[in-house]
């Protein structure tokens, strides 16, 4: 592979570098695969970073906090895929910025991974063409045109087990009557169809869950459960994604069975590439699975919060088997605590059990109209829509240009329809975009 010479650091930086007492960049990987790229900054330890987009030209740009190219990386590699180029500079304030210079408009996002067997830490930013934000590909291609988005609703425990235990109910009975009107009202939903992973009283392997999911070609996959304490005090609905340490087990996994039998991600063939190629591939799908589920989750959590107590509003992310799937988003929704005699008592009641189901929908719904994938229905209408606004809710890395671009609008007119003087915003905060869909 070719590699483009860095511009060497003045002498005194390099030996400040060497008694350096922060983070050390120990080197830089990037790999592209279709409309995805990932570059891997490789640290000596973890480090506070912050990556924003700059327009004309395009260029994702990454500072990390008192930090320093290490003495032996001469040079960084050439671009692949949505990167033409990446430059490294070190600023007045101490901190280390790398240019990631661009070849066509990208959304990104970025997380930091602890050590594994082969690696230290790492920095890790993704990178997607921004005409193409879908999440995750379906698992087969053969769509209709203006085709359902599919939601999975998986019923925890069920047959011989029975899930926590309240006072007068089981979690599995309660559990599968809350899906069951959640599937009942996704199905009345315009542009939206449930599949049920149980109907009925049976146990289902959690894997096998997962699979159902699959061959029917779900789009999210949604596990309904309620939670137990030790404590009957404790009270409150929350919801959970997966964290990296079952994310990097589960791609341990995957890279181990690949070897023996047939596995594909996204559509692709993973046992006729080479290992590098195939985890590269299979970790950019998960990791764009994860980041989905993160998002829906927080418009899930945030609806629910509207008609429950809630145990924390932060999506919880945890090491749960049930949402391991590389193909698509996952969360799993604790809807109280059967523990509590109160929270049990509403769980009880069909009134609250179809409050909850609303507001789950209502979260998903609100994902989905600012991100339907392309081929649905809803994206259809979306864009036969006459003008209206949309409420975006800012996310890590998010910034103007690129809410701009994923809207479609300028950020002269996100600034406008926001009477806001300058580009600064903050996670949490809500904007109205001034969406154009007709035509």
């Amino acid at each position: 592979m070719t590699r483009t010479r860095l511009t060497l650091l003045p002498l005194f930086l390099l030996l400040s570098a060497a008694a350096h007492a922060g983070s050390t960049v120990e080197n830089v990987r990037i790999w592209s695969e279709n409309d995805k790229t990932r570059v891997v900054l490789d640290l000596s330890r973890s480090v506070d970073h912050n990556i924003f987009t700059l327009r004309g030209p395009e260029r994702i740009v990454i500072d990390l906090k008192d930090s320093r190219l290490a003495g032996t990386l001469k040079q960084l590699p050439k671009g692949a895929g949505s990167v033409r180029s990446i430059r490294s500079a070190v600023r007045a304030n101490g901190q280390l910025r790398v240019v990631l210079d661009l070849n066509e408009g990208v959304r990104s996002r970025s997380f930091q991974a602890g050590p594994n067997g082969q690696y230290g830490d790492r920095l890790v930013i993704d990178l997607q063409r921004a005409g193409n934000l879908q999440p995750v590909k379906r698992a087969s291609e053969e769509y209709r045109p203006g085709r359902d988005i599919v939601i999975a609703i998986d019923a925890g425990h069920g047959g011989h087990d029975p899930g926590a235990l309240g006072k007068r109910s089981k979690e599995k009975n309660l559990v599968l009557a809350i899906s069951k009107e959640l599937a009942r009202r996704i199905n009345a939903e315009p542009g939206m169809s449930a599949v049920l992973i149980r109907d009925n009283d049976v146990f289902v392997e959690h894997r096998n869950r997962m699979a159902i999911a699959s061959r029917n070609k779900a789009d999210l996959f949604v596990s309904v459960h309620a939670d137990a304490f030790d404590n009957p005090r404790a009270a409150g609905a929350s919801v959970f994604a997966l964290n990296l340490v079952g994310a990097n087990k589960e791609a341990a996994r995957t890279m181990q069975r690949r070897e023996n039998a047939p596995v594909s991600v996204g559509g692709v063939s993973l046992h006729d590439k080479d290992e590098v190629l195939a985890s590269v591939l299979f970790d950019l799908s998960q990791n764009a699975a994860l980041s989905a589920s993160l998002d829906v989750g927080a418009k899930v959590s945030q609806h629910l919060s509207k008609v429950a107590k809630m145990h924390t509003k932060t999506v919880r992310q945890k090491e749960l088997l049930v949402l391991t799937s590389a193909d698509m988003p996952s969360i799993l929704v604790e809807t109280g605590f059967i523990s509590n005699v109160s929270e049990e008592k509403k769980l009880r009641d069909k009134g609250h059990q179809g409050r909850l189901a609303n507001a789950i929908l209502a979260g998903i719904r609100s994902y989905y109209y600012t991100n339907p994938p392309p081929d649905t229905q809803i994206a259809m209408d979306l864009r036969r829509t006459p003008t209206k606004q949309v409420r975006h809710v800012i996310s890590r890395g998010d910034t103007i240009s690129e809410i701009a671009e994923r809207y479609n609008v300028s950020p002269a007119a996100i600034r406008r329809a926001n009477k806001l003087s300058t580009d600064n915003i903050r996670i949490g905060q809500t904007l109205n975009i001034p969406v154009f869909t007709g035509g």
